[in-house]
């Protein structure tokens, strides 16, 4: 062995002692090394290594409620009055179908309600059926059936939509039942064969009020809701 090689060993021992007395050496009881990924994804960092695992995960102090957190008693604000039969139907379709949204639900009502009439007064059958429940399409088809054997059709025109809200909710077993009261104002005249008035006027805008109720199967995956009940009032 050359003095270098000696050099070079003493060096290294020396190093090795040094590094002993600060680092320490391992009993078993050390604590488990910092797992940055794992914090990361606790953190909400990307890592496309890491998958989290499902869990409770107590290592951060619990957030405060945010602003979005809507107070039971807010819950249907401008829909119901808090403890009315209203807001407890409300209650009910949603422990049945939490997705469930009235707000959305009245927007869809909206367009039914006008697909409905412009449907009847044209006599189309085939978006009928889509739309209403089996005992409400054959009352239609048989106002349709009646004037179609005397050679009348009906012309309708929608000026507006002035209303639609929300007056019944129900839940019965797996169904879900809303009634909406429409109001809205309209044009309709109805003819014969000869274009002779029999009823309405076609230069007369007629304020409508109808009652309508929807129903749907709440563990269907079909998302639609179908018009089981019709009601007016002048």
């Amino acid at each position: 062995m050359d003095i270098y090689t000696i050099i070079f060993l003493a060096l290294a021992v020396f190093i090795f002692l040094r590094l002993r007395n600060v680092l320490g050496q391992r009993t078993g009881n050390e604590r488990p090394p910092y797992d940055r990924a794992a914090r990361n994804v606790v953190q909400g960092a990307p890592d496309n290594k890491v998958v989290p695992i499902p869990g409770a995960v107590i290592d951060q102090v619990p957030l405060a409620p945010t602003a979005d957190v809507v107070p039971p008693t807010d819950r249907w604000k401008g829909l119901a009055e808090p403890g009315t039969p209203l807001a407890q139907g409300l209650d009910a379709i949603v422990a049945l179908d939490s997705s469930f949204d009235p707000r959305h639900f009245l927007s869809g009502a909206r367009s039914a309600y006008e697909m409905i009439v412009l449907a009847f007064a044209n006599g189309d059958r085939r978006a009928l059926k889509d739309l209403l429940s089996t005992e409400v399409y054959e009352s239609f088809e048989s106002a349709i059936k009646d004037r179609e054997k005397h050679e009348q059709k009906t012309e309708t025109r929608f000026v507006s939509i002035d209303k639609a809200e929300l007056v019944n909710a129900e839940a019965r077993d797996r169904a879900a039942q809303l009634t909406v009261r429409f109001v809205s104002q309209m044009v309709s005249v109805t003819r014969d064969k000869a274009g002779t008035i029999v009823d309405g006027n076609p230069d007369k805008v007629t304020d409508i009020t109808d009652v309508w109720t929807f129903a749907r199967d709440v563990t269907s995956r079909d998302p639609n809701w179908k018009l089981v009940g019709t009601g007016s009032a002048h």
